[in-house]
This record gives C-alpha cells, sequence and structure tokens, in this order.
C-alpha cells in the first residue's frame, strides 16, 4: 500500500512538472507563438532570473531558431540550476550547449559539455561525431578515431564522419582504412578538395603512385590545394624520370598567388633539379639564385649553385655526370684508352653498373710493362665510400686483372682511402678527372 502511494506521488509530480512546463507554451489551448514565450520568458526572469521553466523556454527557442550564441549562454545558465533543479534534464541541456558553443567557436565549452553529455550515452551519434571532429581539431588523432568510428557505425551513410574518420586513420598511417573511407566521401562529395587531396597522399603512402598521380594532376589549378598538389605531381613526374611532364607540374604550381614560402621554395628546388636533369643548366642556376636570394641557407642551394656553375662551362663533366648512359659509356672508354700516356689499350669488356657506375677491362700495352686493368668509372659527385672499393677488389680478382682504378667526380672517404692503402687500387678524384678530360 505504502508503495502504491509512493509511486501515486511520483506520478503527480511528473505531471504538475508537465503542466507547469507546458503553461508556457499554450494558452486557451492554443499553442503560443515565439515572440510571445520570449515575451512571458523575460518576464518571469525580470522577478526571479533563476526561473527554470522560463529559462528552458528560452533556450529552446534561441536553440530552434539557430541563434547559437543566446543559446549557448542560456543553456550554460540551466545548467548551473541542474542541481537543485531535478526537473531539468541535464543531458539535454549538456547536448545542446555542447552543439551551440560548438556553433560560435567555443572548444573548449563545447568539448566539456559534450563529454559530460556521453555518460550513460556512448552509442548517440551526435555526441561522437561532434567529440570526434573536436579530439581531430586538436589532433588527439587516436581518440578521433574511437569516437567517429563509433559514429560511423550508428551512421555508415554520414559523408563528415568519412570524411573525419578518414584523415584521422590518414595521420596515424593507418592508411588501407584511411583509403577506402576517403575514396566514399570523394565519390559522394567531389567538390570537397580537401578529401580528394588526402585521398591522393594516402594513395601516394600505399605506393599506388598512378591514382595519386591523377588526383594531384586534378587538383594543380585548386586555388587552395593546388601548391602541394603541383609539388607532389612534379615529385611522382621526376621519380618516373618524366621530367618534361615535372616541369610542366612545378610551373603550374608556382603560377598561384599568395604560395605559402616554404612550398614555393621546395617547388623551385625541385624545379631546378629537374631542369638539371634535362641539362638545362642556365635555367637550374637561374632558378637556384631565385632561391639563394629568398633564403641563401635553403638545404643544399649553395652547393649545388657551385655544382650548376661548374658543370654550365664543363661540357664534358656534363656529359659525364648527367649525359644519357650510352654517351657516359661512351666518355668512359675513351678515358680508359687515352688514360696512360703513349700507350695502346684494347678493351676486353664493358660491365653497366645498376647503381651509375661503369666497370671496363682493357688490356695496356706501354714500352715499359703491359697489365690487364679494371677502370671503375663512378657516376657521382659526393664521396665514394668504402663499400664501392671493396666491391671493385672483388671484381679485380674475379677477372684477374693486374691493378684497378676508380674515377669519381667528387671525393673519397677516409674509409675509401684507408682500404686501398694495401692494395693496387688507384683513386682519382674529381680535379684530376677535370685534367683528363681536357686532355682527351
Amino acid at each position: 500500500m505504502i508503495a502504491l502511494l509512493a509511486v501515486g506521488i511520483l506520478i503527480l509530480a511528473g505531471v504538475l512538472i508537465a503542466v507547469g512546463r507546458g503553461a508556457w507554451k499554450k494558452k486557451g489551448g492554443r499553442k503560443k507563438d515565439r515572440n510571445t514565450l520570449v515575451r512571458e520568458a523575460n518576464k518571469a526572469l525580470a522577478q526571479n532570473p533563476k526561473d527554470a521553466n522560463a529559462l528552458n523556454v528560452l533556450a529552446d527557442v534561441y536553440f530552434q531558431d539557430q541563434e547559437w550564441e543566446k543559446a549557448a549562454r542560456t543553456y550554460a545558465l540551466l545548467n548551473d540550476l541542474v542541481a537543485t533543479n531535478p526537473e531539468l534534464d541535464e543531458h539535454t541541456i549538456l547536448l545542446r550547449h555542447g552543439l551551440a558553443a560548438l556553433r560560435i567557436g567555443d572548444q573548449a565549452a563545447a568539448y566539456k559539455s559534450l563529454m559530460l553529455a556521453r555518460k550513460d550515452h556512448e552509442n548517440l551519434f551526435e555526441i561522437n561525431f561532434n567529440l570526434g571532429q573536436l579530439e581531430f581539431k586538436r589532433k588527439n588523432y587516436e581518440r578521433a578515431v574511437n569516437l567517429l568510428r563509433a559514429a560511423n557505425e550508428e551512421r555508415p551513410d554520414h559523408v563528415q564522419t568519412a570524411k573525419y574518420l578518414g584523415q584521422s586513420f590518414f595521420r596515424i598511417k593507418r592508411i588501407r582504412e584511411s583509403v577506402a573511407l576517403l575514396r566514399k566521401v570523394a565519390e559522394a562529395e567531389p567538390d570537397d578538395k580537401e578529401s580528394v587531396f588526402f585521398l591522393g597522399q594516402a594513395y601516394f603512402e600505399s605506393g599506388q603512385s598512378e591514382q595519386a598521380q591523377r588526383i594531384f594532376g586534378h587538383l594543380r589549378a585548386d586555388p587552395v590545394y593546388g601548391p602541394r598538389a603541383s609539388l607532389m605531381a612534379g615529385s611522382l613526374h621526376m621519380k618516373a624520370r618524366l621530367y618534361d611532364e615535372a616541369e610542366m607540374d612545378f610551373k603550374i604550381g608556382l603560377k598561384h598567388e599568395n604560395l605559402p614560402p616554404e612550398i614555393m621554395l621546395e617547388i623551385k628546388y625541385r624545379l631546378a633539379a629537374t631542369l638539371t636533369r634535362k641539362q638545362q643548366l642556365e635555367d637550374a642556376l637561374g632558378v637556384l639564385q631565385e632561391i639563394a636570394r629568398v633564403n641563401p641557407n635553403y638545404k643544399d642551394v649553395s652547393a649545388q649553385l657551385a655544382r650548376s656553375r661548374e658543370l654550365a662551362g664543363n661540357k664534358n663533366l656534363q656529359t659525364y655526370l648527367m649525359a644519357a648512359t650510352s654517351e657516359f659509356v661512351g666518355l668512359c672508354r675513351r678515358i680508359s684508352i687515352n688514360y696512360f700516356p703513349r700507350s695502346k689499350a684494347k678493351v676486353l669488356d664493358i660491365s653497366v653498373g645498376r647503381s651509375d657506375h661503369v666497370d671496363i677491362l682493357a688490356e695496356v700495352h706501354t714500352a715499359k710493362w703491359e697489365d690487364v686493368v679494371l677502370f671503375r668509372f663512378v657516376r657521382s659527385s659526393s664521396a665514394v665510400g668504402e663499400l664501392v672499393l671493396r666491391d671493385l677488389h672483388s671484381r679485380i680478382k674475379e677477372v684477374h686483372a693486374g691493378r684497378g682504378l676508380c674515377i669519381c667526380a667528387g671525393t673519397y672517404s677516409e674509409g675509401a682511402i684507408a682500404f686501398v692503402e694495401a692494395r693496387l687500387i688507384d683513386l682519382i678524384s674529381k680535379e684530376e678527372l677535370v685534367k683528363l678530360l681536357k686532355r682527351i
């Protein structure tokens, strides 16, 4: 009997609360209009600034009318009254305050309210999506993935969830999941250039160069993503040794207005490298000088300038370092035949290595001696290390040569020099190579 009485009291209390709140919205059986609700609520608040029913009505009106600043402020006041007004719906207040705060850019307040609203409502899409978006913007990508994945399970058709989840997967290097989601976003919203660009990057990271190239090529003209897309497209073409296409990509990137300085410098740096590979050294030199005027310490621009000036004045050195393999081999053959003064040399074998070097085995006759000599021409202007010399030494023994020579357009490391001290291998560096080239 006592239990039934208690239940009856609870039901009656609920009815009275509902009637009290409904009184704000109806009069004479008719629904009140917005202005009447606002006027009566403000009148009640003038008498009692903490009137929970009046604040609730105002908050609902502002939220429905998308007056986000007023809604956020009013729901914040309501949240302070929850502890002393059990009839207030705390979850709805927190959720709506979080959403309104998010709309006005108050991310800290939005995050706090949505986190509290998520308690006992962990599967609610609206909370998981918005919290996941906030975690993404805070660069908490692991947390964003957990929240957005839950939202995606509830609404797999929601494109914005797929967008932020795909980008979050990309950030934490889960590329396969990223590609699947971002491709879905790109198909649903092809004008979402941000997601399309991220898809291109995901393709690039996963080794799908053709798909990446197609996307970056399409985005080159975009005013926002065009510069970075041009840089990526050109870099992919460079890697494929398609230098004409790479040059075009980089030049399209440089046409954009308001280029970020770091993007501009990198595009010019790679354009100079492309022009150098095309043996357009004067043009490459001009681009390097432009970089040096902006930032003389950018990467190895100073060294590249010196190298380009040297190559521009030495056609044979250009051929040695940059010409087609057939021209390089022809030049090396002439060097090996004419290396020893007043001698006769017969080439026995030519072997082109995959690491940009060529070995020429020659039988050399002079007035005082004759021997089989193995020449190794290394196509590099950097320091040659010990491993190259060890490999050359093995080749000398393999072909039964009496001695060996290593010729490069750079220098030799300390380890390389130490390795040949007790062996019949002579090291020819750039200075001696330049003299040889002049002589032949």
